[in-house]
């Protein structure tokens, strides 16, 4: 187990802020997030739970304990092979993309939409992390957890996360109650390609492919990925800053007789899903800057750092941008950044 004073966070966040916190605890066992628990509930000061930092954005030095989970490994643990499904226990540490990587590597698919999405699995529970089409919440099965107050070791179903649009009940009511220590995902044997959402379809024609395989399906939402998102080593950013807006079916149809060019997704009967990089782009925000915070030039969802700028100067691009949305559209875009 880590246990650092004064520990710089530079390395834990994709924005590329160097900020400190004043504790940094680290477990790499489920016996260490115990020794965690224990620590945390008799400090009584204030704590920040992180991933790899992807989703973070920090305006100040942090005044209490950051804990981050270093837990590896990846296990299949069920199969059901009539079925075609098998369980995968994975060690909350684990990278994001390298799981998903390791996933197809072995026959399991559900996860393939989700390839490059940064961050690491535990957050990836928290988060509920999407792209083209699909959630985590689709493959989670359950999450297993110490419980902070009482150092109890928990496994929980998915069905009581209360999964939605990048929310669960860890980011509610359950925040900083639990440190989680492994993922169960539900994965099948049988490859079904999810290709109709984004431009997917689009570069698979390009490509002269029409029944991808699973690698083929992954490294062309890898490209797509890559092609559009800067990278955190050049031009630190989060990926995705603010939730595209789900609006009521009534809003969608007075817009869409504005704009009628502006893409959409349907969510229900009620509701349609509007991109917040098309309405961030219509704003003109694509590649402007505001000090030393800008607007990704190929991606409008994205705020970068140029260089040098703080989480304040982020914050202040945030909220500059979230003003202009509504005033033109009538809608509030919310971050989906954790802003400290």
């Amino acid at each position: 187990m880590k246990d650092l004073s004064n520990y710089s966070l530079l390395s834990h966040n994709t924005f590329g802020i160097d900020a400190q916190c004043k504790r940094f605890l680290e477990y790499a066992s489920e016996e260490e997030a115990v020794q965690v628990a224990s620590i945390l509930a008799q400090e009584q000061s204030p704590f920040l739970v992180i991933g790899g930092g992807s989703n973070l954005l920090l305006t100040a030095d942090y005044p209490g304990t950051v804990v981050h989970s270093a837990i590896k490994g990846i296990q299949q643990s069920f199969t059901d092979h009539h079925a075609g499904q098998v369980l995968v226990r994975v060690g909350s540490g684990e990278i994001w993309d390298e799981t998903v990587e390791y996933f197809l590597r072995h026959g399991w698919y559900g996860a393939e939409n989700l390839s490059l999405i940064p961050g690491e699995v535990g957050a990836a529970a928290v988060q509920n992390i999407g792209a083209y089409g699909a959630e985590a919440s689709s493959i989670v099965y359950e999450v297993e957890a110490v419980e902070i107050a009482t150092g109890r070791k928990v496994v929980i179903p998915a069905g009581e996360c209360h999964y939605g649009y990048r929310q669960s009940r860890f980011k509610q009511q359950w925040k900083n109650k639990y440190l989680i220590t492994h993922v169960v995902f539900r994965l099948s044997e049988r490859f079904s390609p999810h290709t109709d959402y984004g431009n997917i379809q689009a570069e698979l024609a390009r490509r002269g492919i029409t029944e991808p395989t699973p690698a083929e399906l992954r490294q062309v939402i890898i490209d797509i990925r890559q092609a559009k998102l800067p990278d955190t080593k050049v031009e630190g950013n989060a990926g995705s800053f603010f939730m595209n807006p789900v609006v009521a079916i009534d809003k969608f149809h007075q817009l869409l007789a504005f704009y009628p060019q502006m893409p959409h997704y349907p969510v229900d009967d009620a509701h349609e899903k509007i991109p917040a990089g098309w309405l961030i782009d219509q704003c003109g925000w694509r590649g402007r800057s505001l000090g030393r915070a800008g607007v990704h030039d190929k991606q409008a969802l994205v705020l970068v750092n140029r260089g040098g700028a703080t989480g304040h100067d982020i914050v202040a691009l945030c909220q500059a941008v979230r003003r202009d949305v509504l005033q033109k559209f009538g809608i509030e875009i919310q971050p989906e950044v954790n802003i400290i």
